[in-house]
């Protein structure tokens, strides 16, 4: 039987503000457990939320972003579970009245074709705490007590109260290819309009997958499972693969598929089960009664749209039409505002933006890529990479060279300067026409048997005169002046 995939997102990101949602601890990553928590994160007698401005700030920005429906009216109510790391017994999340409603956004298919994904909501709401079970982070435990045996965790409630965002998309998503592209497009927006660092490692971006399957032609959505807190894309990939072939097994052996929640098991390669899925009854929604709703002016939303940058997908249109650049290099180059402002500094300071293109696409980004970095933290600044271009422009090195003089300056070599390290190198191009004259008619002379077979008609053996020039040379000639002078003295007898 064929089968219909459908997929659906929950991004939880946290947005960029340096307090909690609802108090004024501190949000930073990597402090001591424990350290970052107050009396309203621990959820003791007596306290009372304060909402967050810059937290609603990010959500209207978001929300404006994606072209949205901003309410001007939305709650916070109450999720009631437990869990050891959520002191409260509860959740303070938004329900029945988000902040941001429907909107979409467009995602890149493999063939290069367009696909809208709609997003049906975005809301505000604070993260749980964390339970730790990794050795040695909390001291004052036996976490291995070699005694008794017994093994203990610990709860760190630093991260609880950190503002979330979870954007919640359409079951839009047909393949885990789009899954990820689709993840990628919300990672890279977060990150461009500044309300999130997006950063994986840290959990400052984690998505949850429901997928389900359904006989191809079929409109009734199939039973799901939910796959939580993946932190990178390709986990969230191959969490899907798995699944799917689960799926698809479970189906085509005449069993069924459970409503549940799933863990990924990187080291396995595989989902588990960890519980039956809770349905929205089951969490027992309320109001808030110690939270206001929000109310949003107008003209507070207004303000907000008008401070958005160039969104991505309008800078990558601008610069194929500009720049009449290819879909993937300006896809590349506006993978993030760190990149295109690189680009941006890289043609204003030598005009060609093919040239710019060509190579941050390559040299740049395989460098960047082989040591892990983003393009703000490279060793070449775009200054720097600009003289090595302009030294390719005027024809100073060949583009052989070029590539070295990159690899100097990416090491460092002479403080990243091209021009001390072309000199350092001895890679300046032979561009005297008398010197190449030269050299072209004493490698003539050297070869009169070959002479005579290119006159003869053996055109293929001019690449063999090109090249011992080029020997000659080093490989410092510059290879359009040997093409035209070669081609010249060749054919004079």
């Amino acid at each position: 039987m064929l089968w219909e995939i459908v997929i659906g997102l929950e991004i939880h990101t946290q947005l960029a503000t340096s307090s909690k949602i609802f108090s004024g601890a501190a949000t930073a990553f990597g402090a001591p457990p424990n350290t970052q928590a107050c009396a309203i994160d621990l959820g003791l007698p007596g306290v009372l939320p304060v909402l967050n401005a810059e937290a609603v700030r990010c959500a209207v920005r978001f929300g404006q972003a994606i072209n949205a429906h901003i309410a001007e009216y939305s709650i916070f109510a109450r999720k009631n579970y437990f869990y050891p790391d959520l002191p409260k017994g509860y959740q303070i999340s938004q329900y029945e009245h988000p902040i941001v409603g429907r909107g979409a956004v467009e995602i890149v298919l493999d063939d290069g074709t367009l696909k809208t994904i709609g997003i049906t909501r975005a809301h505000l709401e604070e993260d749980a705490g964390k339970s730790v079970h990794e050795d040695g982070l909390f001291d004052a435990i036996a976490i291995n007590d070699a005694a008794t045996g017994l093994r203990y965790s610990g709860i760190d409630l630093n991260r609880a109260g950190t503002p979330l965002l979870e954007i919640v998309s359409e079951p839009d998503l047909r393949s885990p290819h789009e899954a990820v592209a689709y993840a990628r497009k919300i990672h890279q927006l977060v990150r461009w309009i500044g309300i999130s660092d997006g950063n994986m490692q840290e959990g400052s971006f984690r998505m949850d997958a429901n997928i389900s399957l359904r006989p191809l032609g079929a409109t009734q959505l199939g039973t799901r499972a939910e796959i939580k807190n993946i932190n990178s894309f390709r986990f969230l990939q191959r969490a899907l693969e798995y699944e799917i072939d689960r799926q698809r097994e479970l189906l085509e052996d005449g069993g069924v598929v459970i409503q549940e929640t799933r863990l990924y098991d990187s080291v396995k390669d595989e989902t588990r089960s960890m519980r039956s899925k809770e349905e929205a009854n089951d969490y027992r929604y309320f109001p808030d009664p110690d939270l206001l709703p929000v109310a949003l002016d107008p003209a507070f939303v207004n303000a907000v749209a008008a401070e958005l940058p160039e969104l991505p997908d309008a800078l990558r249109q601008r610069l194929q039409l500009e720049y009449s650049l290819t879909a993937a290099d300006a896809i590349s180059i506006t993978a993030s505002q760190a990149t295109a402002a690189y680009f941006n500094q890289l043609v204003q300071q030598i005009g060609d933006a093919k040239l710019v293109a060509n190579w941050m696409n390559a040299a740049l980004a395989a460098a960047l890529n082989k040591a892990a970095i983003e393009i703000s933290a490279s060793p070449v600044s775009a200054h720097q990479l600009a003289a090595l271009l302009a030294r390719v422009q005027d024809q100073t090195i060949s583009a052989t060279s070029a590539k070295q003089v990159f690899e100097a300056m990416w090491a460092g070599e002479e403080n990243g300067d091209a021009e001390r390290i072309i000199a350092a190198r001895g890679l300046r191009q032979i561009s005297d026409e008398a010197a190449l004259i030269a050299i072209i008619d004493a490698v003539i002379a050297a070869n009169s048997q070959q002479v005579a077979q290119y006159r003869s008609g053996k055109d293929k053996l001019f690449g063999f005169f090109v090249g011992q020039v080029m020997k000659q040379t080093r490989g410092q000639a510059n290879p359009a002046q040997v093409n035209a002078l070669l081609e010249m003295r060749l054919r004079t007898d």
